[in-house]
């Protein structure tokens, strides 16, 4: 009894050492098990259901996903990470063997736990283990919230090995629709099941425990396995070039080459290694051999909004309260047209200047109310037919237009037989006339992308989807009541635009086909100004098909317009190609086709419609004034518009032949090379994250818009599903809208800092990559999400992609919206975010000293 002595005078009796001894041991033990296992907390965890996995994971990485619809993890994910049991259970049989005899007791205690717990949810073994070892590795976390510990294992019933990585760690692979380094959060629990059925098992307690990890002893050999080190790079330049370790499990792609589209290795995409992370470098991209359409435009008078020099910042979404517009045109409002102020002041509105863009000097904050008994939008191919009518309650062009079954009101529908003006017996009829009075338009194949000028509630190009046709509708605000907003409701393309005194959003030589159906449209007047505006727009060898009285009646006023525009067409070097009447609906049409090339040019003997000259770039289209004047046509073989596009569908996918390898893409490569590898990029993000792992219902979805198109291959990506995107090019970004016209796809010019020519409720998904950092060097990021919030639909998604403290800023800005976070995602300085508008708008107007409409 020496050995326990203190003081060797005084010696007590056996049985008070004895009792001595038995109360030191216990407190010792009593010690060791508070300090190794101070976080543990019995859970209550479902059948089959396994503790997250020990191994460190970065604090910055997060991903969440809502309670409504899962995270989708493809077969192959499964499949391959179905070894994972037997790397944590080896990783947890280290751990143990760490552990002291003292441990041993703390484990029969935890183990006591940890049967309670397979007794109230029929838990395996297994499961428990992993438990013990995880509260084993984190002597520190009581200190830092058990209780969010216990909660956040409480939301990951049903998880497996399949939802784990190949060592163990959960992971979320944007490309492959999968988790990877990152944290599944669940919002409540309602996501458990979810998540079970997609085999997900992140959980936010990994990251508050991933630094407390790195300090224990175990952690030196599960970080060689570590998901942080597995495959996944940021988009910045000091990561490209450093490949993280893999455990020898599977190796990231070096390289995005068209090779790769032939196998059936998933590409990485969201935030990939090498050559790939320069698809979505935003440190690296430049504008290549591209110019931008403000450089282009270089002389438009920006409107930008006074607020435009302010940088947007979280604090400004923190702060903000919302409230409604206070405006004339309410559930309606379109600030940019609808700006009576600016309006008023016009000096004429002789040339529709009244109907052009006029924006507020401050882009609103405001948000726009929701009509009166609105609902979710019927889908397509049902809205081609009806709509809902609270959705658009408006009944004027039923009453004016309702005899050339335009629109018809039907109970609580609006009905849309499918006619016009020109065809009130269908559109259908009329699209496949004008097919067989010229059979080389080849609707679908040559003819791909139209623009229908005045296209009232757009059934022409409602039904050019059935031919393959691509068609981009535009009409004015006008009295033709809500015409472009039945159209989108429909959901058709469409814009609200006029041909007036600027030029129209897109880029040259784009349109293979240009209609006008009574479009009411003065084409010979000033010299011809307007249709030399097609002329600019319309591609050589390209259609003007034009359906009007002056074509086909002989009273005085047609006689005179049929002659003007004869002459002016003449003078124009377009050639009437054919000219012919439909008997069903008792209208005629005349077809025009504009030359290939300058013969025709140089051999008129009057310069009239003269000749622009060489320093007027054709291609500049931002707010610039129209000329009456023609540009040359491109001759050298290698330029744009000098021969006709691949048939369709194989323009979409080939680089376009003007596209050379001395030209620099947008990502640095050869501009081909850049043009392949972005779509092959896209197309394994659309197909296996986007429709696959985000849990968006693609049923739903119809009307997209790219904020931030480059070469259009995310709309490239889609173009096999019943959607149709909207590409826009911002104006200071390379101007990359030919290529996307050149492809078979549309879209338009814009400025971020000023609201888009659309009605409120347009959409269905919104997509931004990498869109929101850059224009919150211009302009404040609040006015933005609000027409963000104009545009979308009520239960419409926004995805985007961009810098990590960016997606926190968006985030928190759709929170004060009351948006649905489906999904965040960040991982160093990159992220991802996917939320969902809901119906929700605030009760309080704002106060105006002077109406914006």
């Amino acid at each position: 009894m020496a050995l326990f002595e203190r003081n060797p005078s005084r010696r007590p009796s056996n049985s008070y050492s004895t009792a001595t001894f038995v109360v030191f041991v216990a407190l010792v033990l009593v010690g060791v098990w508070m300090l190794t296992s101070s976080t543990f907390t019995p859970v209550s965890l479902p059948s089959g259901s396994k503790s997250e996995t020990n191994e460190p994971v970065s604090e910055t990485e997060t991903i969440v996903t809502s309670e409504e619809q899962p995270v989708v993890v493809p077969t192959d994910t499964q499949q391959e990470d179905t070894n994972t049991d037997t790397n944590t259970e080896s990783s947890s049989n280290e751990t143990e063997n760490k552990k002291g005899d003292g441990n041993e007791s703390e484990n029969k205690k935890e183990n006591g736990n940890e049967s309670e717990n397979k007794m109230e949810n029929g838990n395996e073994k297994k499961s428990d283990e992993k438990i013990e070892e995880e509260n084993s590795s984190k002597p520190s976390e009581d200190t830092k919230g058990g209780n969010e510990s216990k909660d956040d294992t409480e939301n990951k019933p049903g998880e497996d090995a399949k939802g784990q990585s190949e060592n163990g760690t959960p992971k979320f692979d944007d490309e492959n629709g999968k988790t990877e380094g990152g944290e599944l959060v669940t919002p409540g629990e309602g996501t458990q099941e979810l998540i079970s059925q997609n085999k997900t098992s992140e959980t936010e307690s990994a990251s508050e425990s991933s630094t407390e990890k790195t300090e224990q002893n175990t952690s030196n050999d599960e970080s060689n396995n570590s998901e942080n080190d597995k495959g996944f790079s940021t988009e910045t330049t000091t990561s490209e070039n450093q490949p993280e370790p893999n455990s020898g499990q599977e190796t990231v792609e070096k390289e995005l080459t068209l090779e790769q589209n032939s196998t059936d290795t998933p590409i990485k995409e969201s935030f990939p290694n090498g050559a790939q992370s320069e698809l979505l470098n935003e440190t690296s991209t430049q504008n290549g051999t591209f110019s931008t359409q403000a450089a282009e435009s270089k002389n438009q008078k920006e409107m930008q909004s006074t607020s435009g020099n302010k940088k947007g910042n979280k604090n400004d979404a923190v702060a903000v309260t919302w409230k409604l517009c206070n405006t004339s045109a309410g559930a309606d409002y379109i600030p940019c047209l609808d700006n009576e102020v600016a309006i008023k002041k016009l000096r004429t509105t002789g040339h529709y200047e009244h109907r052009e863009r006029h924006c507020p000097d401050e882009a609103p904050t405001c948000l726009v109310p929701l009509p009166e008994g609105y609902k979710r939008s019927i889908e397509w191919p049902h809205s081609r037919d009806k709509i809902w009518y609270h959705n658009v309650p408006h009944t004027l062009l039923a009453d004016v237009k309702g005899h050339q079954n335009w629109v018809k009101v039907s109970g609580e529908y609006l009905s849309f037989p499918g006619g016009g003006t020109q065809f009130k017996n269908g559109a259908l009829h009329y699209i496949d006339n004008i097919q067989e009075s010229l059979p080389d338009i080849a609707w679908g194949k040559k003819a791909r992308v139209v623009l229908d000028v005045g296209c009232g509630v757009a059934s022409f190009g409602g039904f050019l989807f059935d031919r393959d046709v691509l068609t981009m509708s535009f009409a004015p605000k006008d009295e033709h009541e809500a015409q472009v907003q039945f159209a989108l409701e429909r959901g058709i393309p469409a814009i609200s635009a006029v041909m007036g005194t600027k030029r129209l959003p897109y880029p040259s030589l784009s349109f293979d086909v240009i209609h006008c159906a009574r479009c009411r449209v003065p084409w010979h007047v000033d010299g011809g100004m307007l249709l030399l505006e097609l002329n600019r727009l319309l591609r050589p060898g390209g259609y003007f098909v034009w359906s009007a009285t002056p074509v086909y009646q002989k009273l005085p006023e047609d006689v005179e317009i049929w002659e003007a525009m004869s002459e002016l067409m003449k003078a124009m070097c377009w050639k009437m190609v054919k000219k012919t009447k439909d008997t069903l609906n008792m209208v005629g049409l005349a077809i025009y086709q504009k030359p290939l090339d300058n013969k025709c040019y140089e051999q008129r003997k009057e310069n009239t419609p003269p000749m622009c000259q060489g320093s007027d770039d054709p291609n500049a289209a931002w707010n610039i004034s129209l000329k009456a004047c023609m540009h040359k046509l491109p001759v050298d073989p290698n330029v744009r518009g000098s021969k006709w596009p691949e048939q369709w569908p194989k323009r979409a996918v080939k680089a376009p032949y003007w596209l050379n390898e001395s030209q620099i893409g947008v990502y640095g490569k050869p501009a081909p090379k850049d043009f392949e590898a972005d779509y092959v990029h896209w197309k394994h993000v659309v197909s296996n994250s986007y429709i696959n792992g985000m849990g968006i219902d693609w049923s739903h979805i119809r009307n997209v818009m790219d904020m931030r198109a480059v070469y259009g291959g995310f709309a490239a990506a889609l173009k096999d599903m019943k959607v149709w995107v909207m590409n826009v090019v911002p104006i200071d970004s390379p101007d990359t809208l030919p290529v996307i016209y050149e492809r078979g796809l549309f879209g338009m010019y814009h400025n971020w800092c000023e609201s888009f020519s659309t009605y409120p409720r347009s959409y269905d998904l919104l997509h931004a990559d990498h869109l929101f950092s850059r224009i919150k060097k211009k302009c404040n990021i609040l006015p933005l999400m609000a027409e963000v919030d104009r545009m979308l639909r009520p239960e419409g998604k926004l995805i985007v992609r961009d810098t990590s403290e960016t997606i926190n800023e968006i985030e928190s800005i759709a929170k004060s919206l009351k948006y649905e976070v489906r999904m965040t995602y960040t991982k160093e300085k990159e992220g991802l975010l996917c939320v969902q508008k809901t119906t929700w708008r605030p009760t309080e107007v704002e106060t105006s000293t002077a109406p914006l409409s």
